[in-house]
């Protein structure tokens, strides 16, 4: 973390950041970044070493652009060891274990000064086992998802498909994010923590004023400790900019992308930019790029909501459910067993103890797949026995705390991204509006404290302006024909947003009926199917079908 008043980019960014600014600022050319080969035994040393620099490696040359981002477009990535990019024990070995190997991408801080400072994009690959043809560049989501710590999920998906065969798997995290350089940084671990401990749910005058100021000394931490001039350059936009000096220093004339949750809409934003530059998209569990916040955050509410009924249906199916028998006082049920933590947090064996703000990060972050039912059931049976260890998991989890209490900064950069991305919204009245009516449309979340006036978020106290602000794509007829995935009772990412990203796409839709959120590799053998089929051979389905 920068001490206090000091910019991240006041201090260059990275020592290859300082070293590249200072060599194009006397004149020097040449690579952008050089690395020595870092391995965790002499064969993982070898392994990397014997991969970079790529003997099939050609330049795509930049056309139109600036002449100064052309030394940009041109670097040739240096491949070395993942142990340096990875955040943790765990994904050092997951990475390992699939061939992965790493390196940093050199892209201007900012693209309206592109002889300026540096950032450092770090970037993870696995090679082709076959012919290849090309790099399938993948973005989990978020946003504030580092695609390094996700790759290996993913990669895990590949050999049950010819995509391992035919591409590189590439993945990457955006500005500002996990590995990369400058970092986005608010709290430190402790205060975390304790910021997490606030109930925030008293919507009288007093406790929406408490609520604002605890979000003025957040955003206050992340001004502080990252910098105004790296908040103001981590949206979307440049991001974009960012994945398609990617494309270049990968070799690859045109881009092959994988896009999950935001992932669709930074996805969306390329194909706007660089319609000609894309030769194949899959966008799953997409975002509307012209819904407002508000209408989003009542459309996941609804979403949210679905999944939570699923999750109740299958409860009341297992022997011991601790909602009841009931379907019609499972709600009821469940905000008893929920609100007991208001006042008697939950006894755990971290020391912190189960409160109720962190009960429903867990149980939001159980919501977003099936696979997690089995341990919502268990922490909600646990609550009734005053236990919390496993609602506690979940939200950790949700929150990116890892095991040594250190986070992530998948949170910080959530905030950063979405307030440069979109306008702020100041208007109390529209704030009070939103949240009655996500009350309304998922009584789950429902505690019964609406009073018609709500706290506003952390995008009112932002200190950069933003960048975009929601509206309809507009998209040249360059663009190559996108396939969106959409997923019926997706929670996070509704149904409808699919249908309405394919439309300004002018591409193609296929559904999943299921109670997930994203399903592309992995989850369903006909999903797989259409999307490798259309990866592989640009083979669209002959009409929007349905999976699940």
């Amino acid at each position: 973390m920068v001490p206090a008043g000091q910019s991240v980019v006041g201090r260059a960014a990275s020592e290859h950041g300082r070293t590249e600014v200072k060599k194009r600022r006397h004149g020097q050319r040449g690579r952008l970044l050089t690395g020595a080969c870092l391995g965790i035994g002499l064969v993982l040393a070898i392994t990397a070493c014997a991969q970079a620099p790529d003997s099939s490696f050609t330049p795509a040359e930049p056309q139109g652009f600036d002449p100064d981002l052309a030394e940009f477009y041109t670097q040739e990535l240096q491949w070395e060891s993942c142990d340096e990019y990875a955040n943790d024990a765990d994904t050092r070995q997951r990475l390992n274990r699939f061939g992965f190997t790493c390196a940093y991408l050199a892209v201007p801080l900012s693209y309206e000064d592109p002889t300026g400072d540096v950032a450092n994009i770090a970037v993870t690959r696995t090679s082709a086992s076959g012919n290849k043809i090309g790099s399938l560049v993948m973005n989990p989501g978020g946003p504030g998802a580092g695609g390094i710590s996700a790759a290996a999920n993913v990669a895990a998906a590949l050999p049950g498909t010819q995509l391992g065969e035919r591409f590189d798997f590439v993945s990457f995290d955006p500005r500002g994010i996990g590995a990369s350089t400058p970092a986005i940084a608010c709290l430190s671990g402790p205060d975390q923590d304790s910021y997490r401990q606030a109930l925030r749910i008293d919507m009288s005058p007093e406790g929406i004023a408490e609520t604002e100021a605890d979000t003025r000394r957040y955003v206050e931490a992340c001004e502080r400790n990252t910098g105004l001039d790296v908040l103001s350059n981590v949206g979307t936009r440049d991001v974009a900019r960012d994945l398609d000096v990617l494309r270049a220093a990968l070799g690859d004339e045109q881009l092959t992308f994988l896009g999950y949750s935001y992932g669709t809409f930074l996805g969306a934003v390329y194909a706007e930019q660089f319609p000609d530059k894309v030769r194949a998209m899959v966008l799953d569990g997409a975002v509307d790029p012209a819904e407002d916040l508000v209408e989003t955050l009542v459309r996941q509410g609804e979403g949210f909501q679905r999944a939570f009924d699923a999750f109740v249906d299958d409860c009341l199916e297992q022997p011991q459910c601790p909602l009841g028998s009931d379907v019609d006082n499972a709600v009821k049920e469940f905000r008893v067993i929920m609100e007991s933590l208001i006042d008697d947090p939950a006894f755990t064996s971290d020391p912190r103890n189960l409160t109720y703000s962190d009960g429903m990060a867990g149980v939001y972050q159980a919501l977003y797949s099936p696979q997690l039912w089995t341990l919502l059931r268990t922490g909600l049976t646990e609550v009734t026995d005053g236990l919390g260890d496993t609602l506690l998991f979940l939200a950790d989890t949700y929150e990116g705390r890892r095991d040594d209490g250190t986070y992530r900064n998948t949170i910080p950069a959530f905030h950063a991204v979405s307030c440069v991305d979109s306008p702020p919204e100041t208007d109390r009245a529209r704030r009070g509006e939103a949240d009655m009516r996500y009350r309304e449309v998922a009584p789950f979340a429902d505690g019964g404290q609406g009073t018609g006036e709500a706290p506003l978020d952390f995008c009112a106290f932002w200190p950069v302006l933003n960048t975009s602000e929601p509206r309809d794509l507009d998209i040249d007829d360059a663009l190559a024909p996108t396939l969106v995935v959409s997923t019926t009772g997706d929670p996070a990412t509704p149904y409808e947003a699919g249908l309405e990203l394919a439309r300004q796409l002018g591409g193609s839709l296929l559904t999943y009926e299921g109670n997930q959120h994203t399903v592309v590799l992995g989850v369903d053998e006909c999903v797989d199917q259409h999307v490798e089929r259309y990866l592989i051979d640009l083979q669209l389905p002959e009409s929007d079908p349905r999976c699940g």
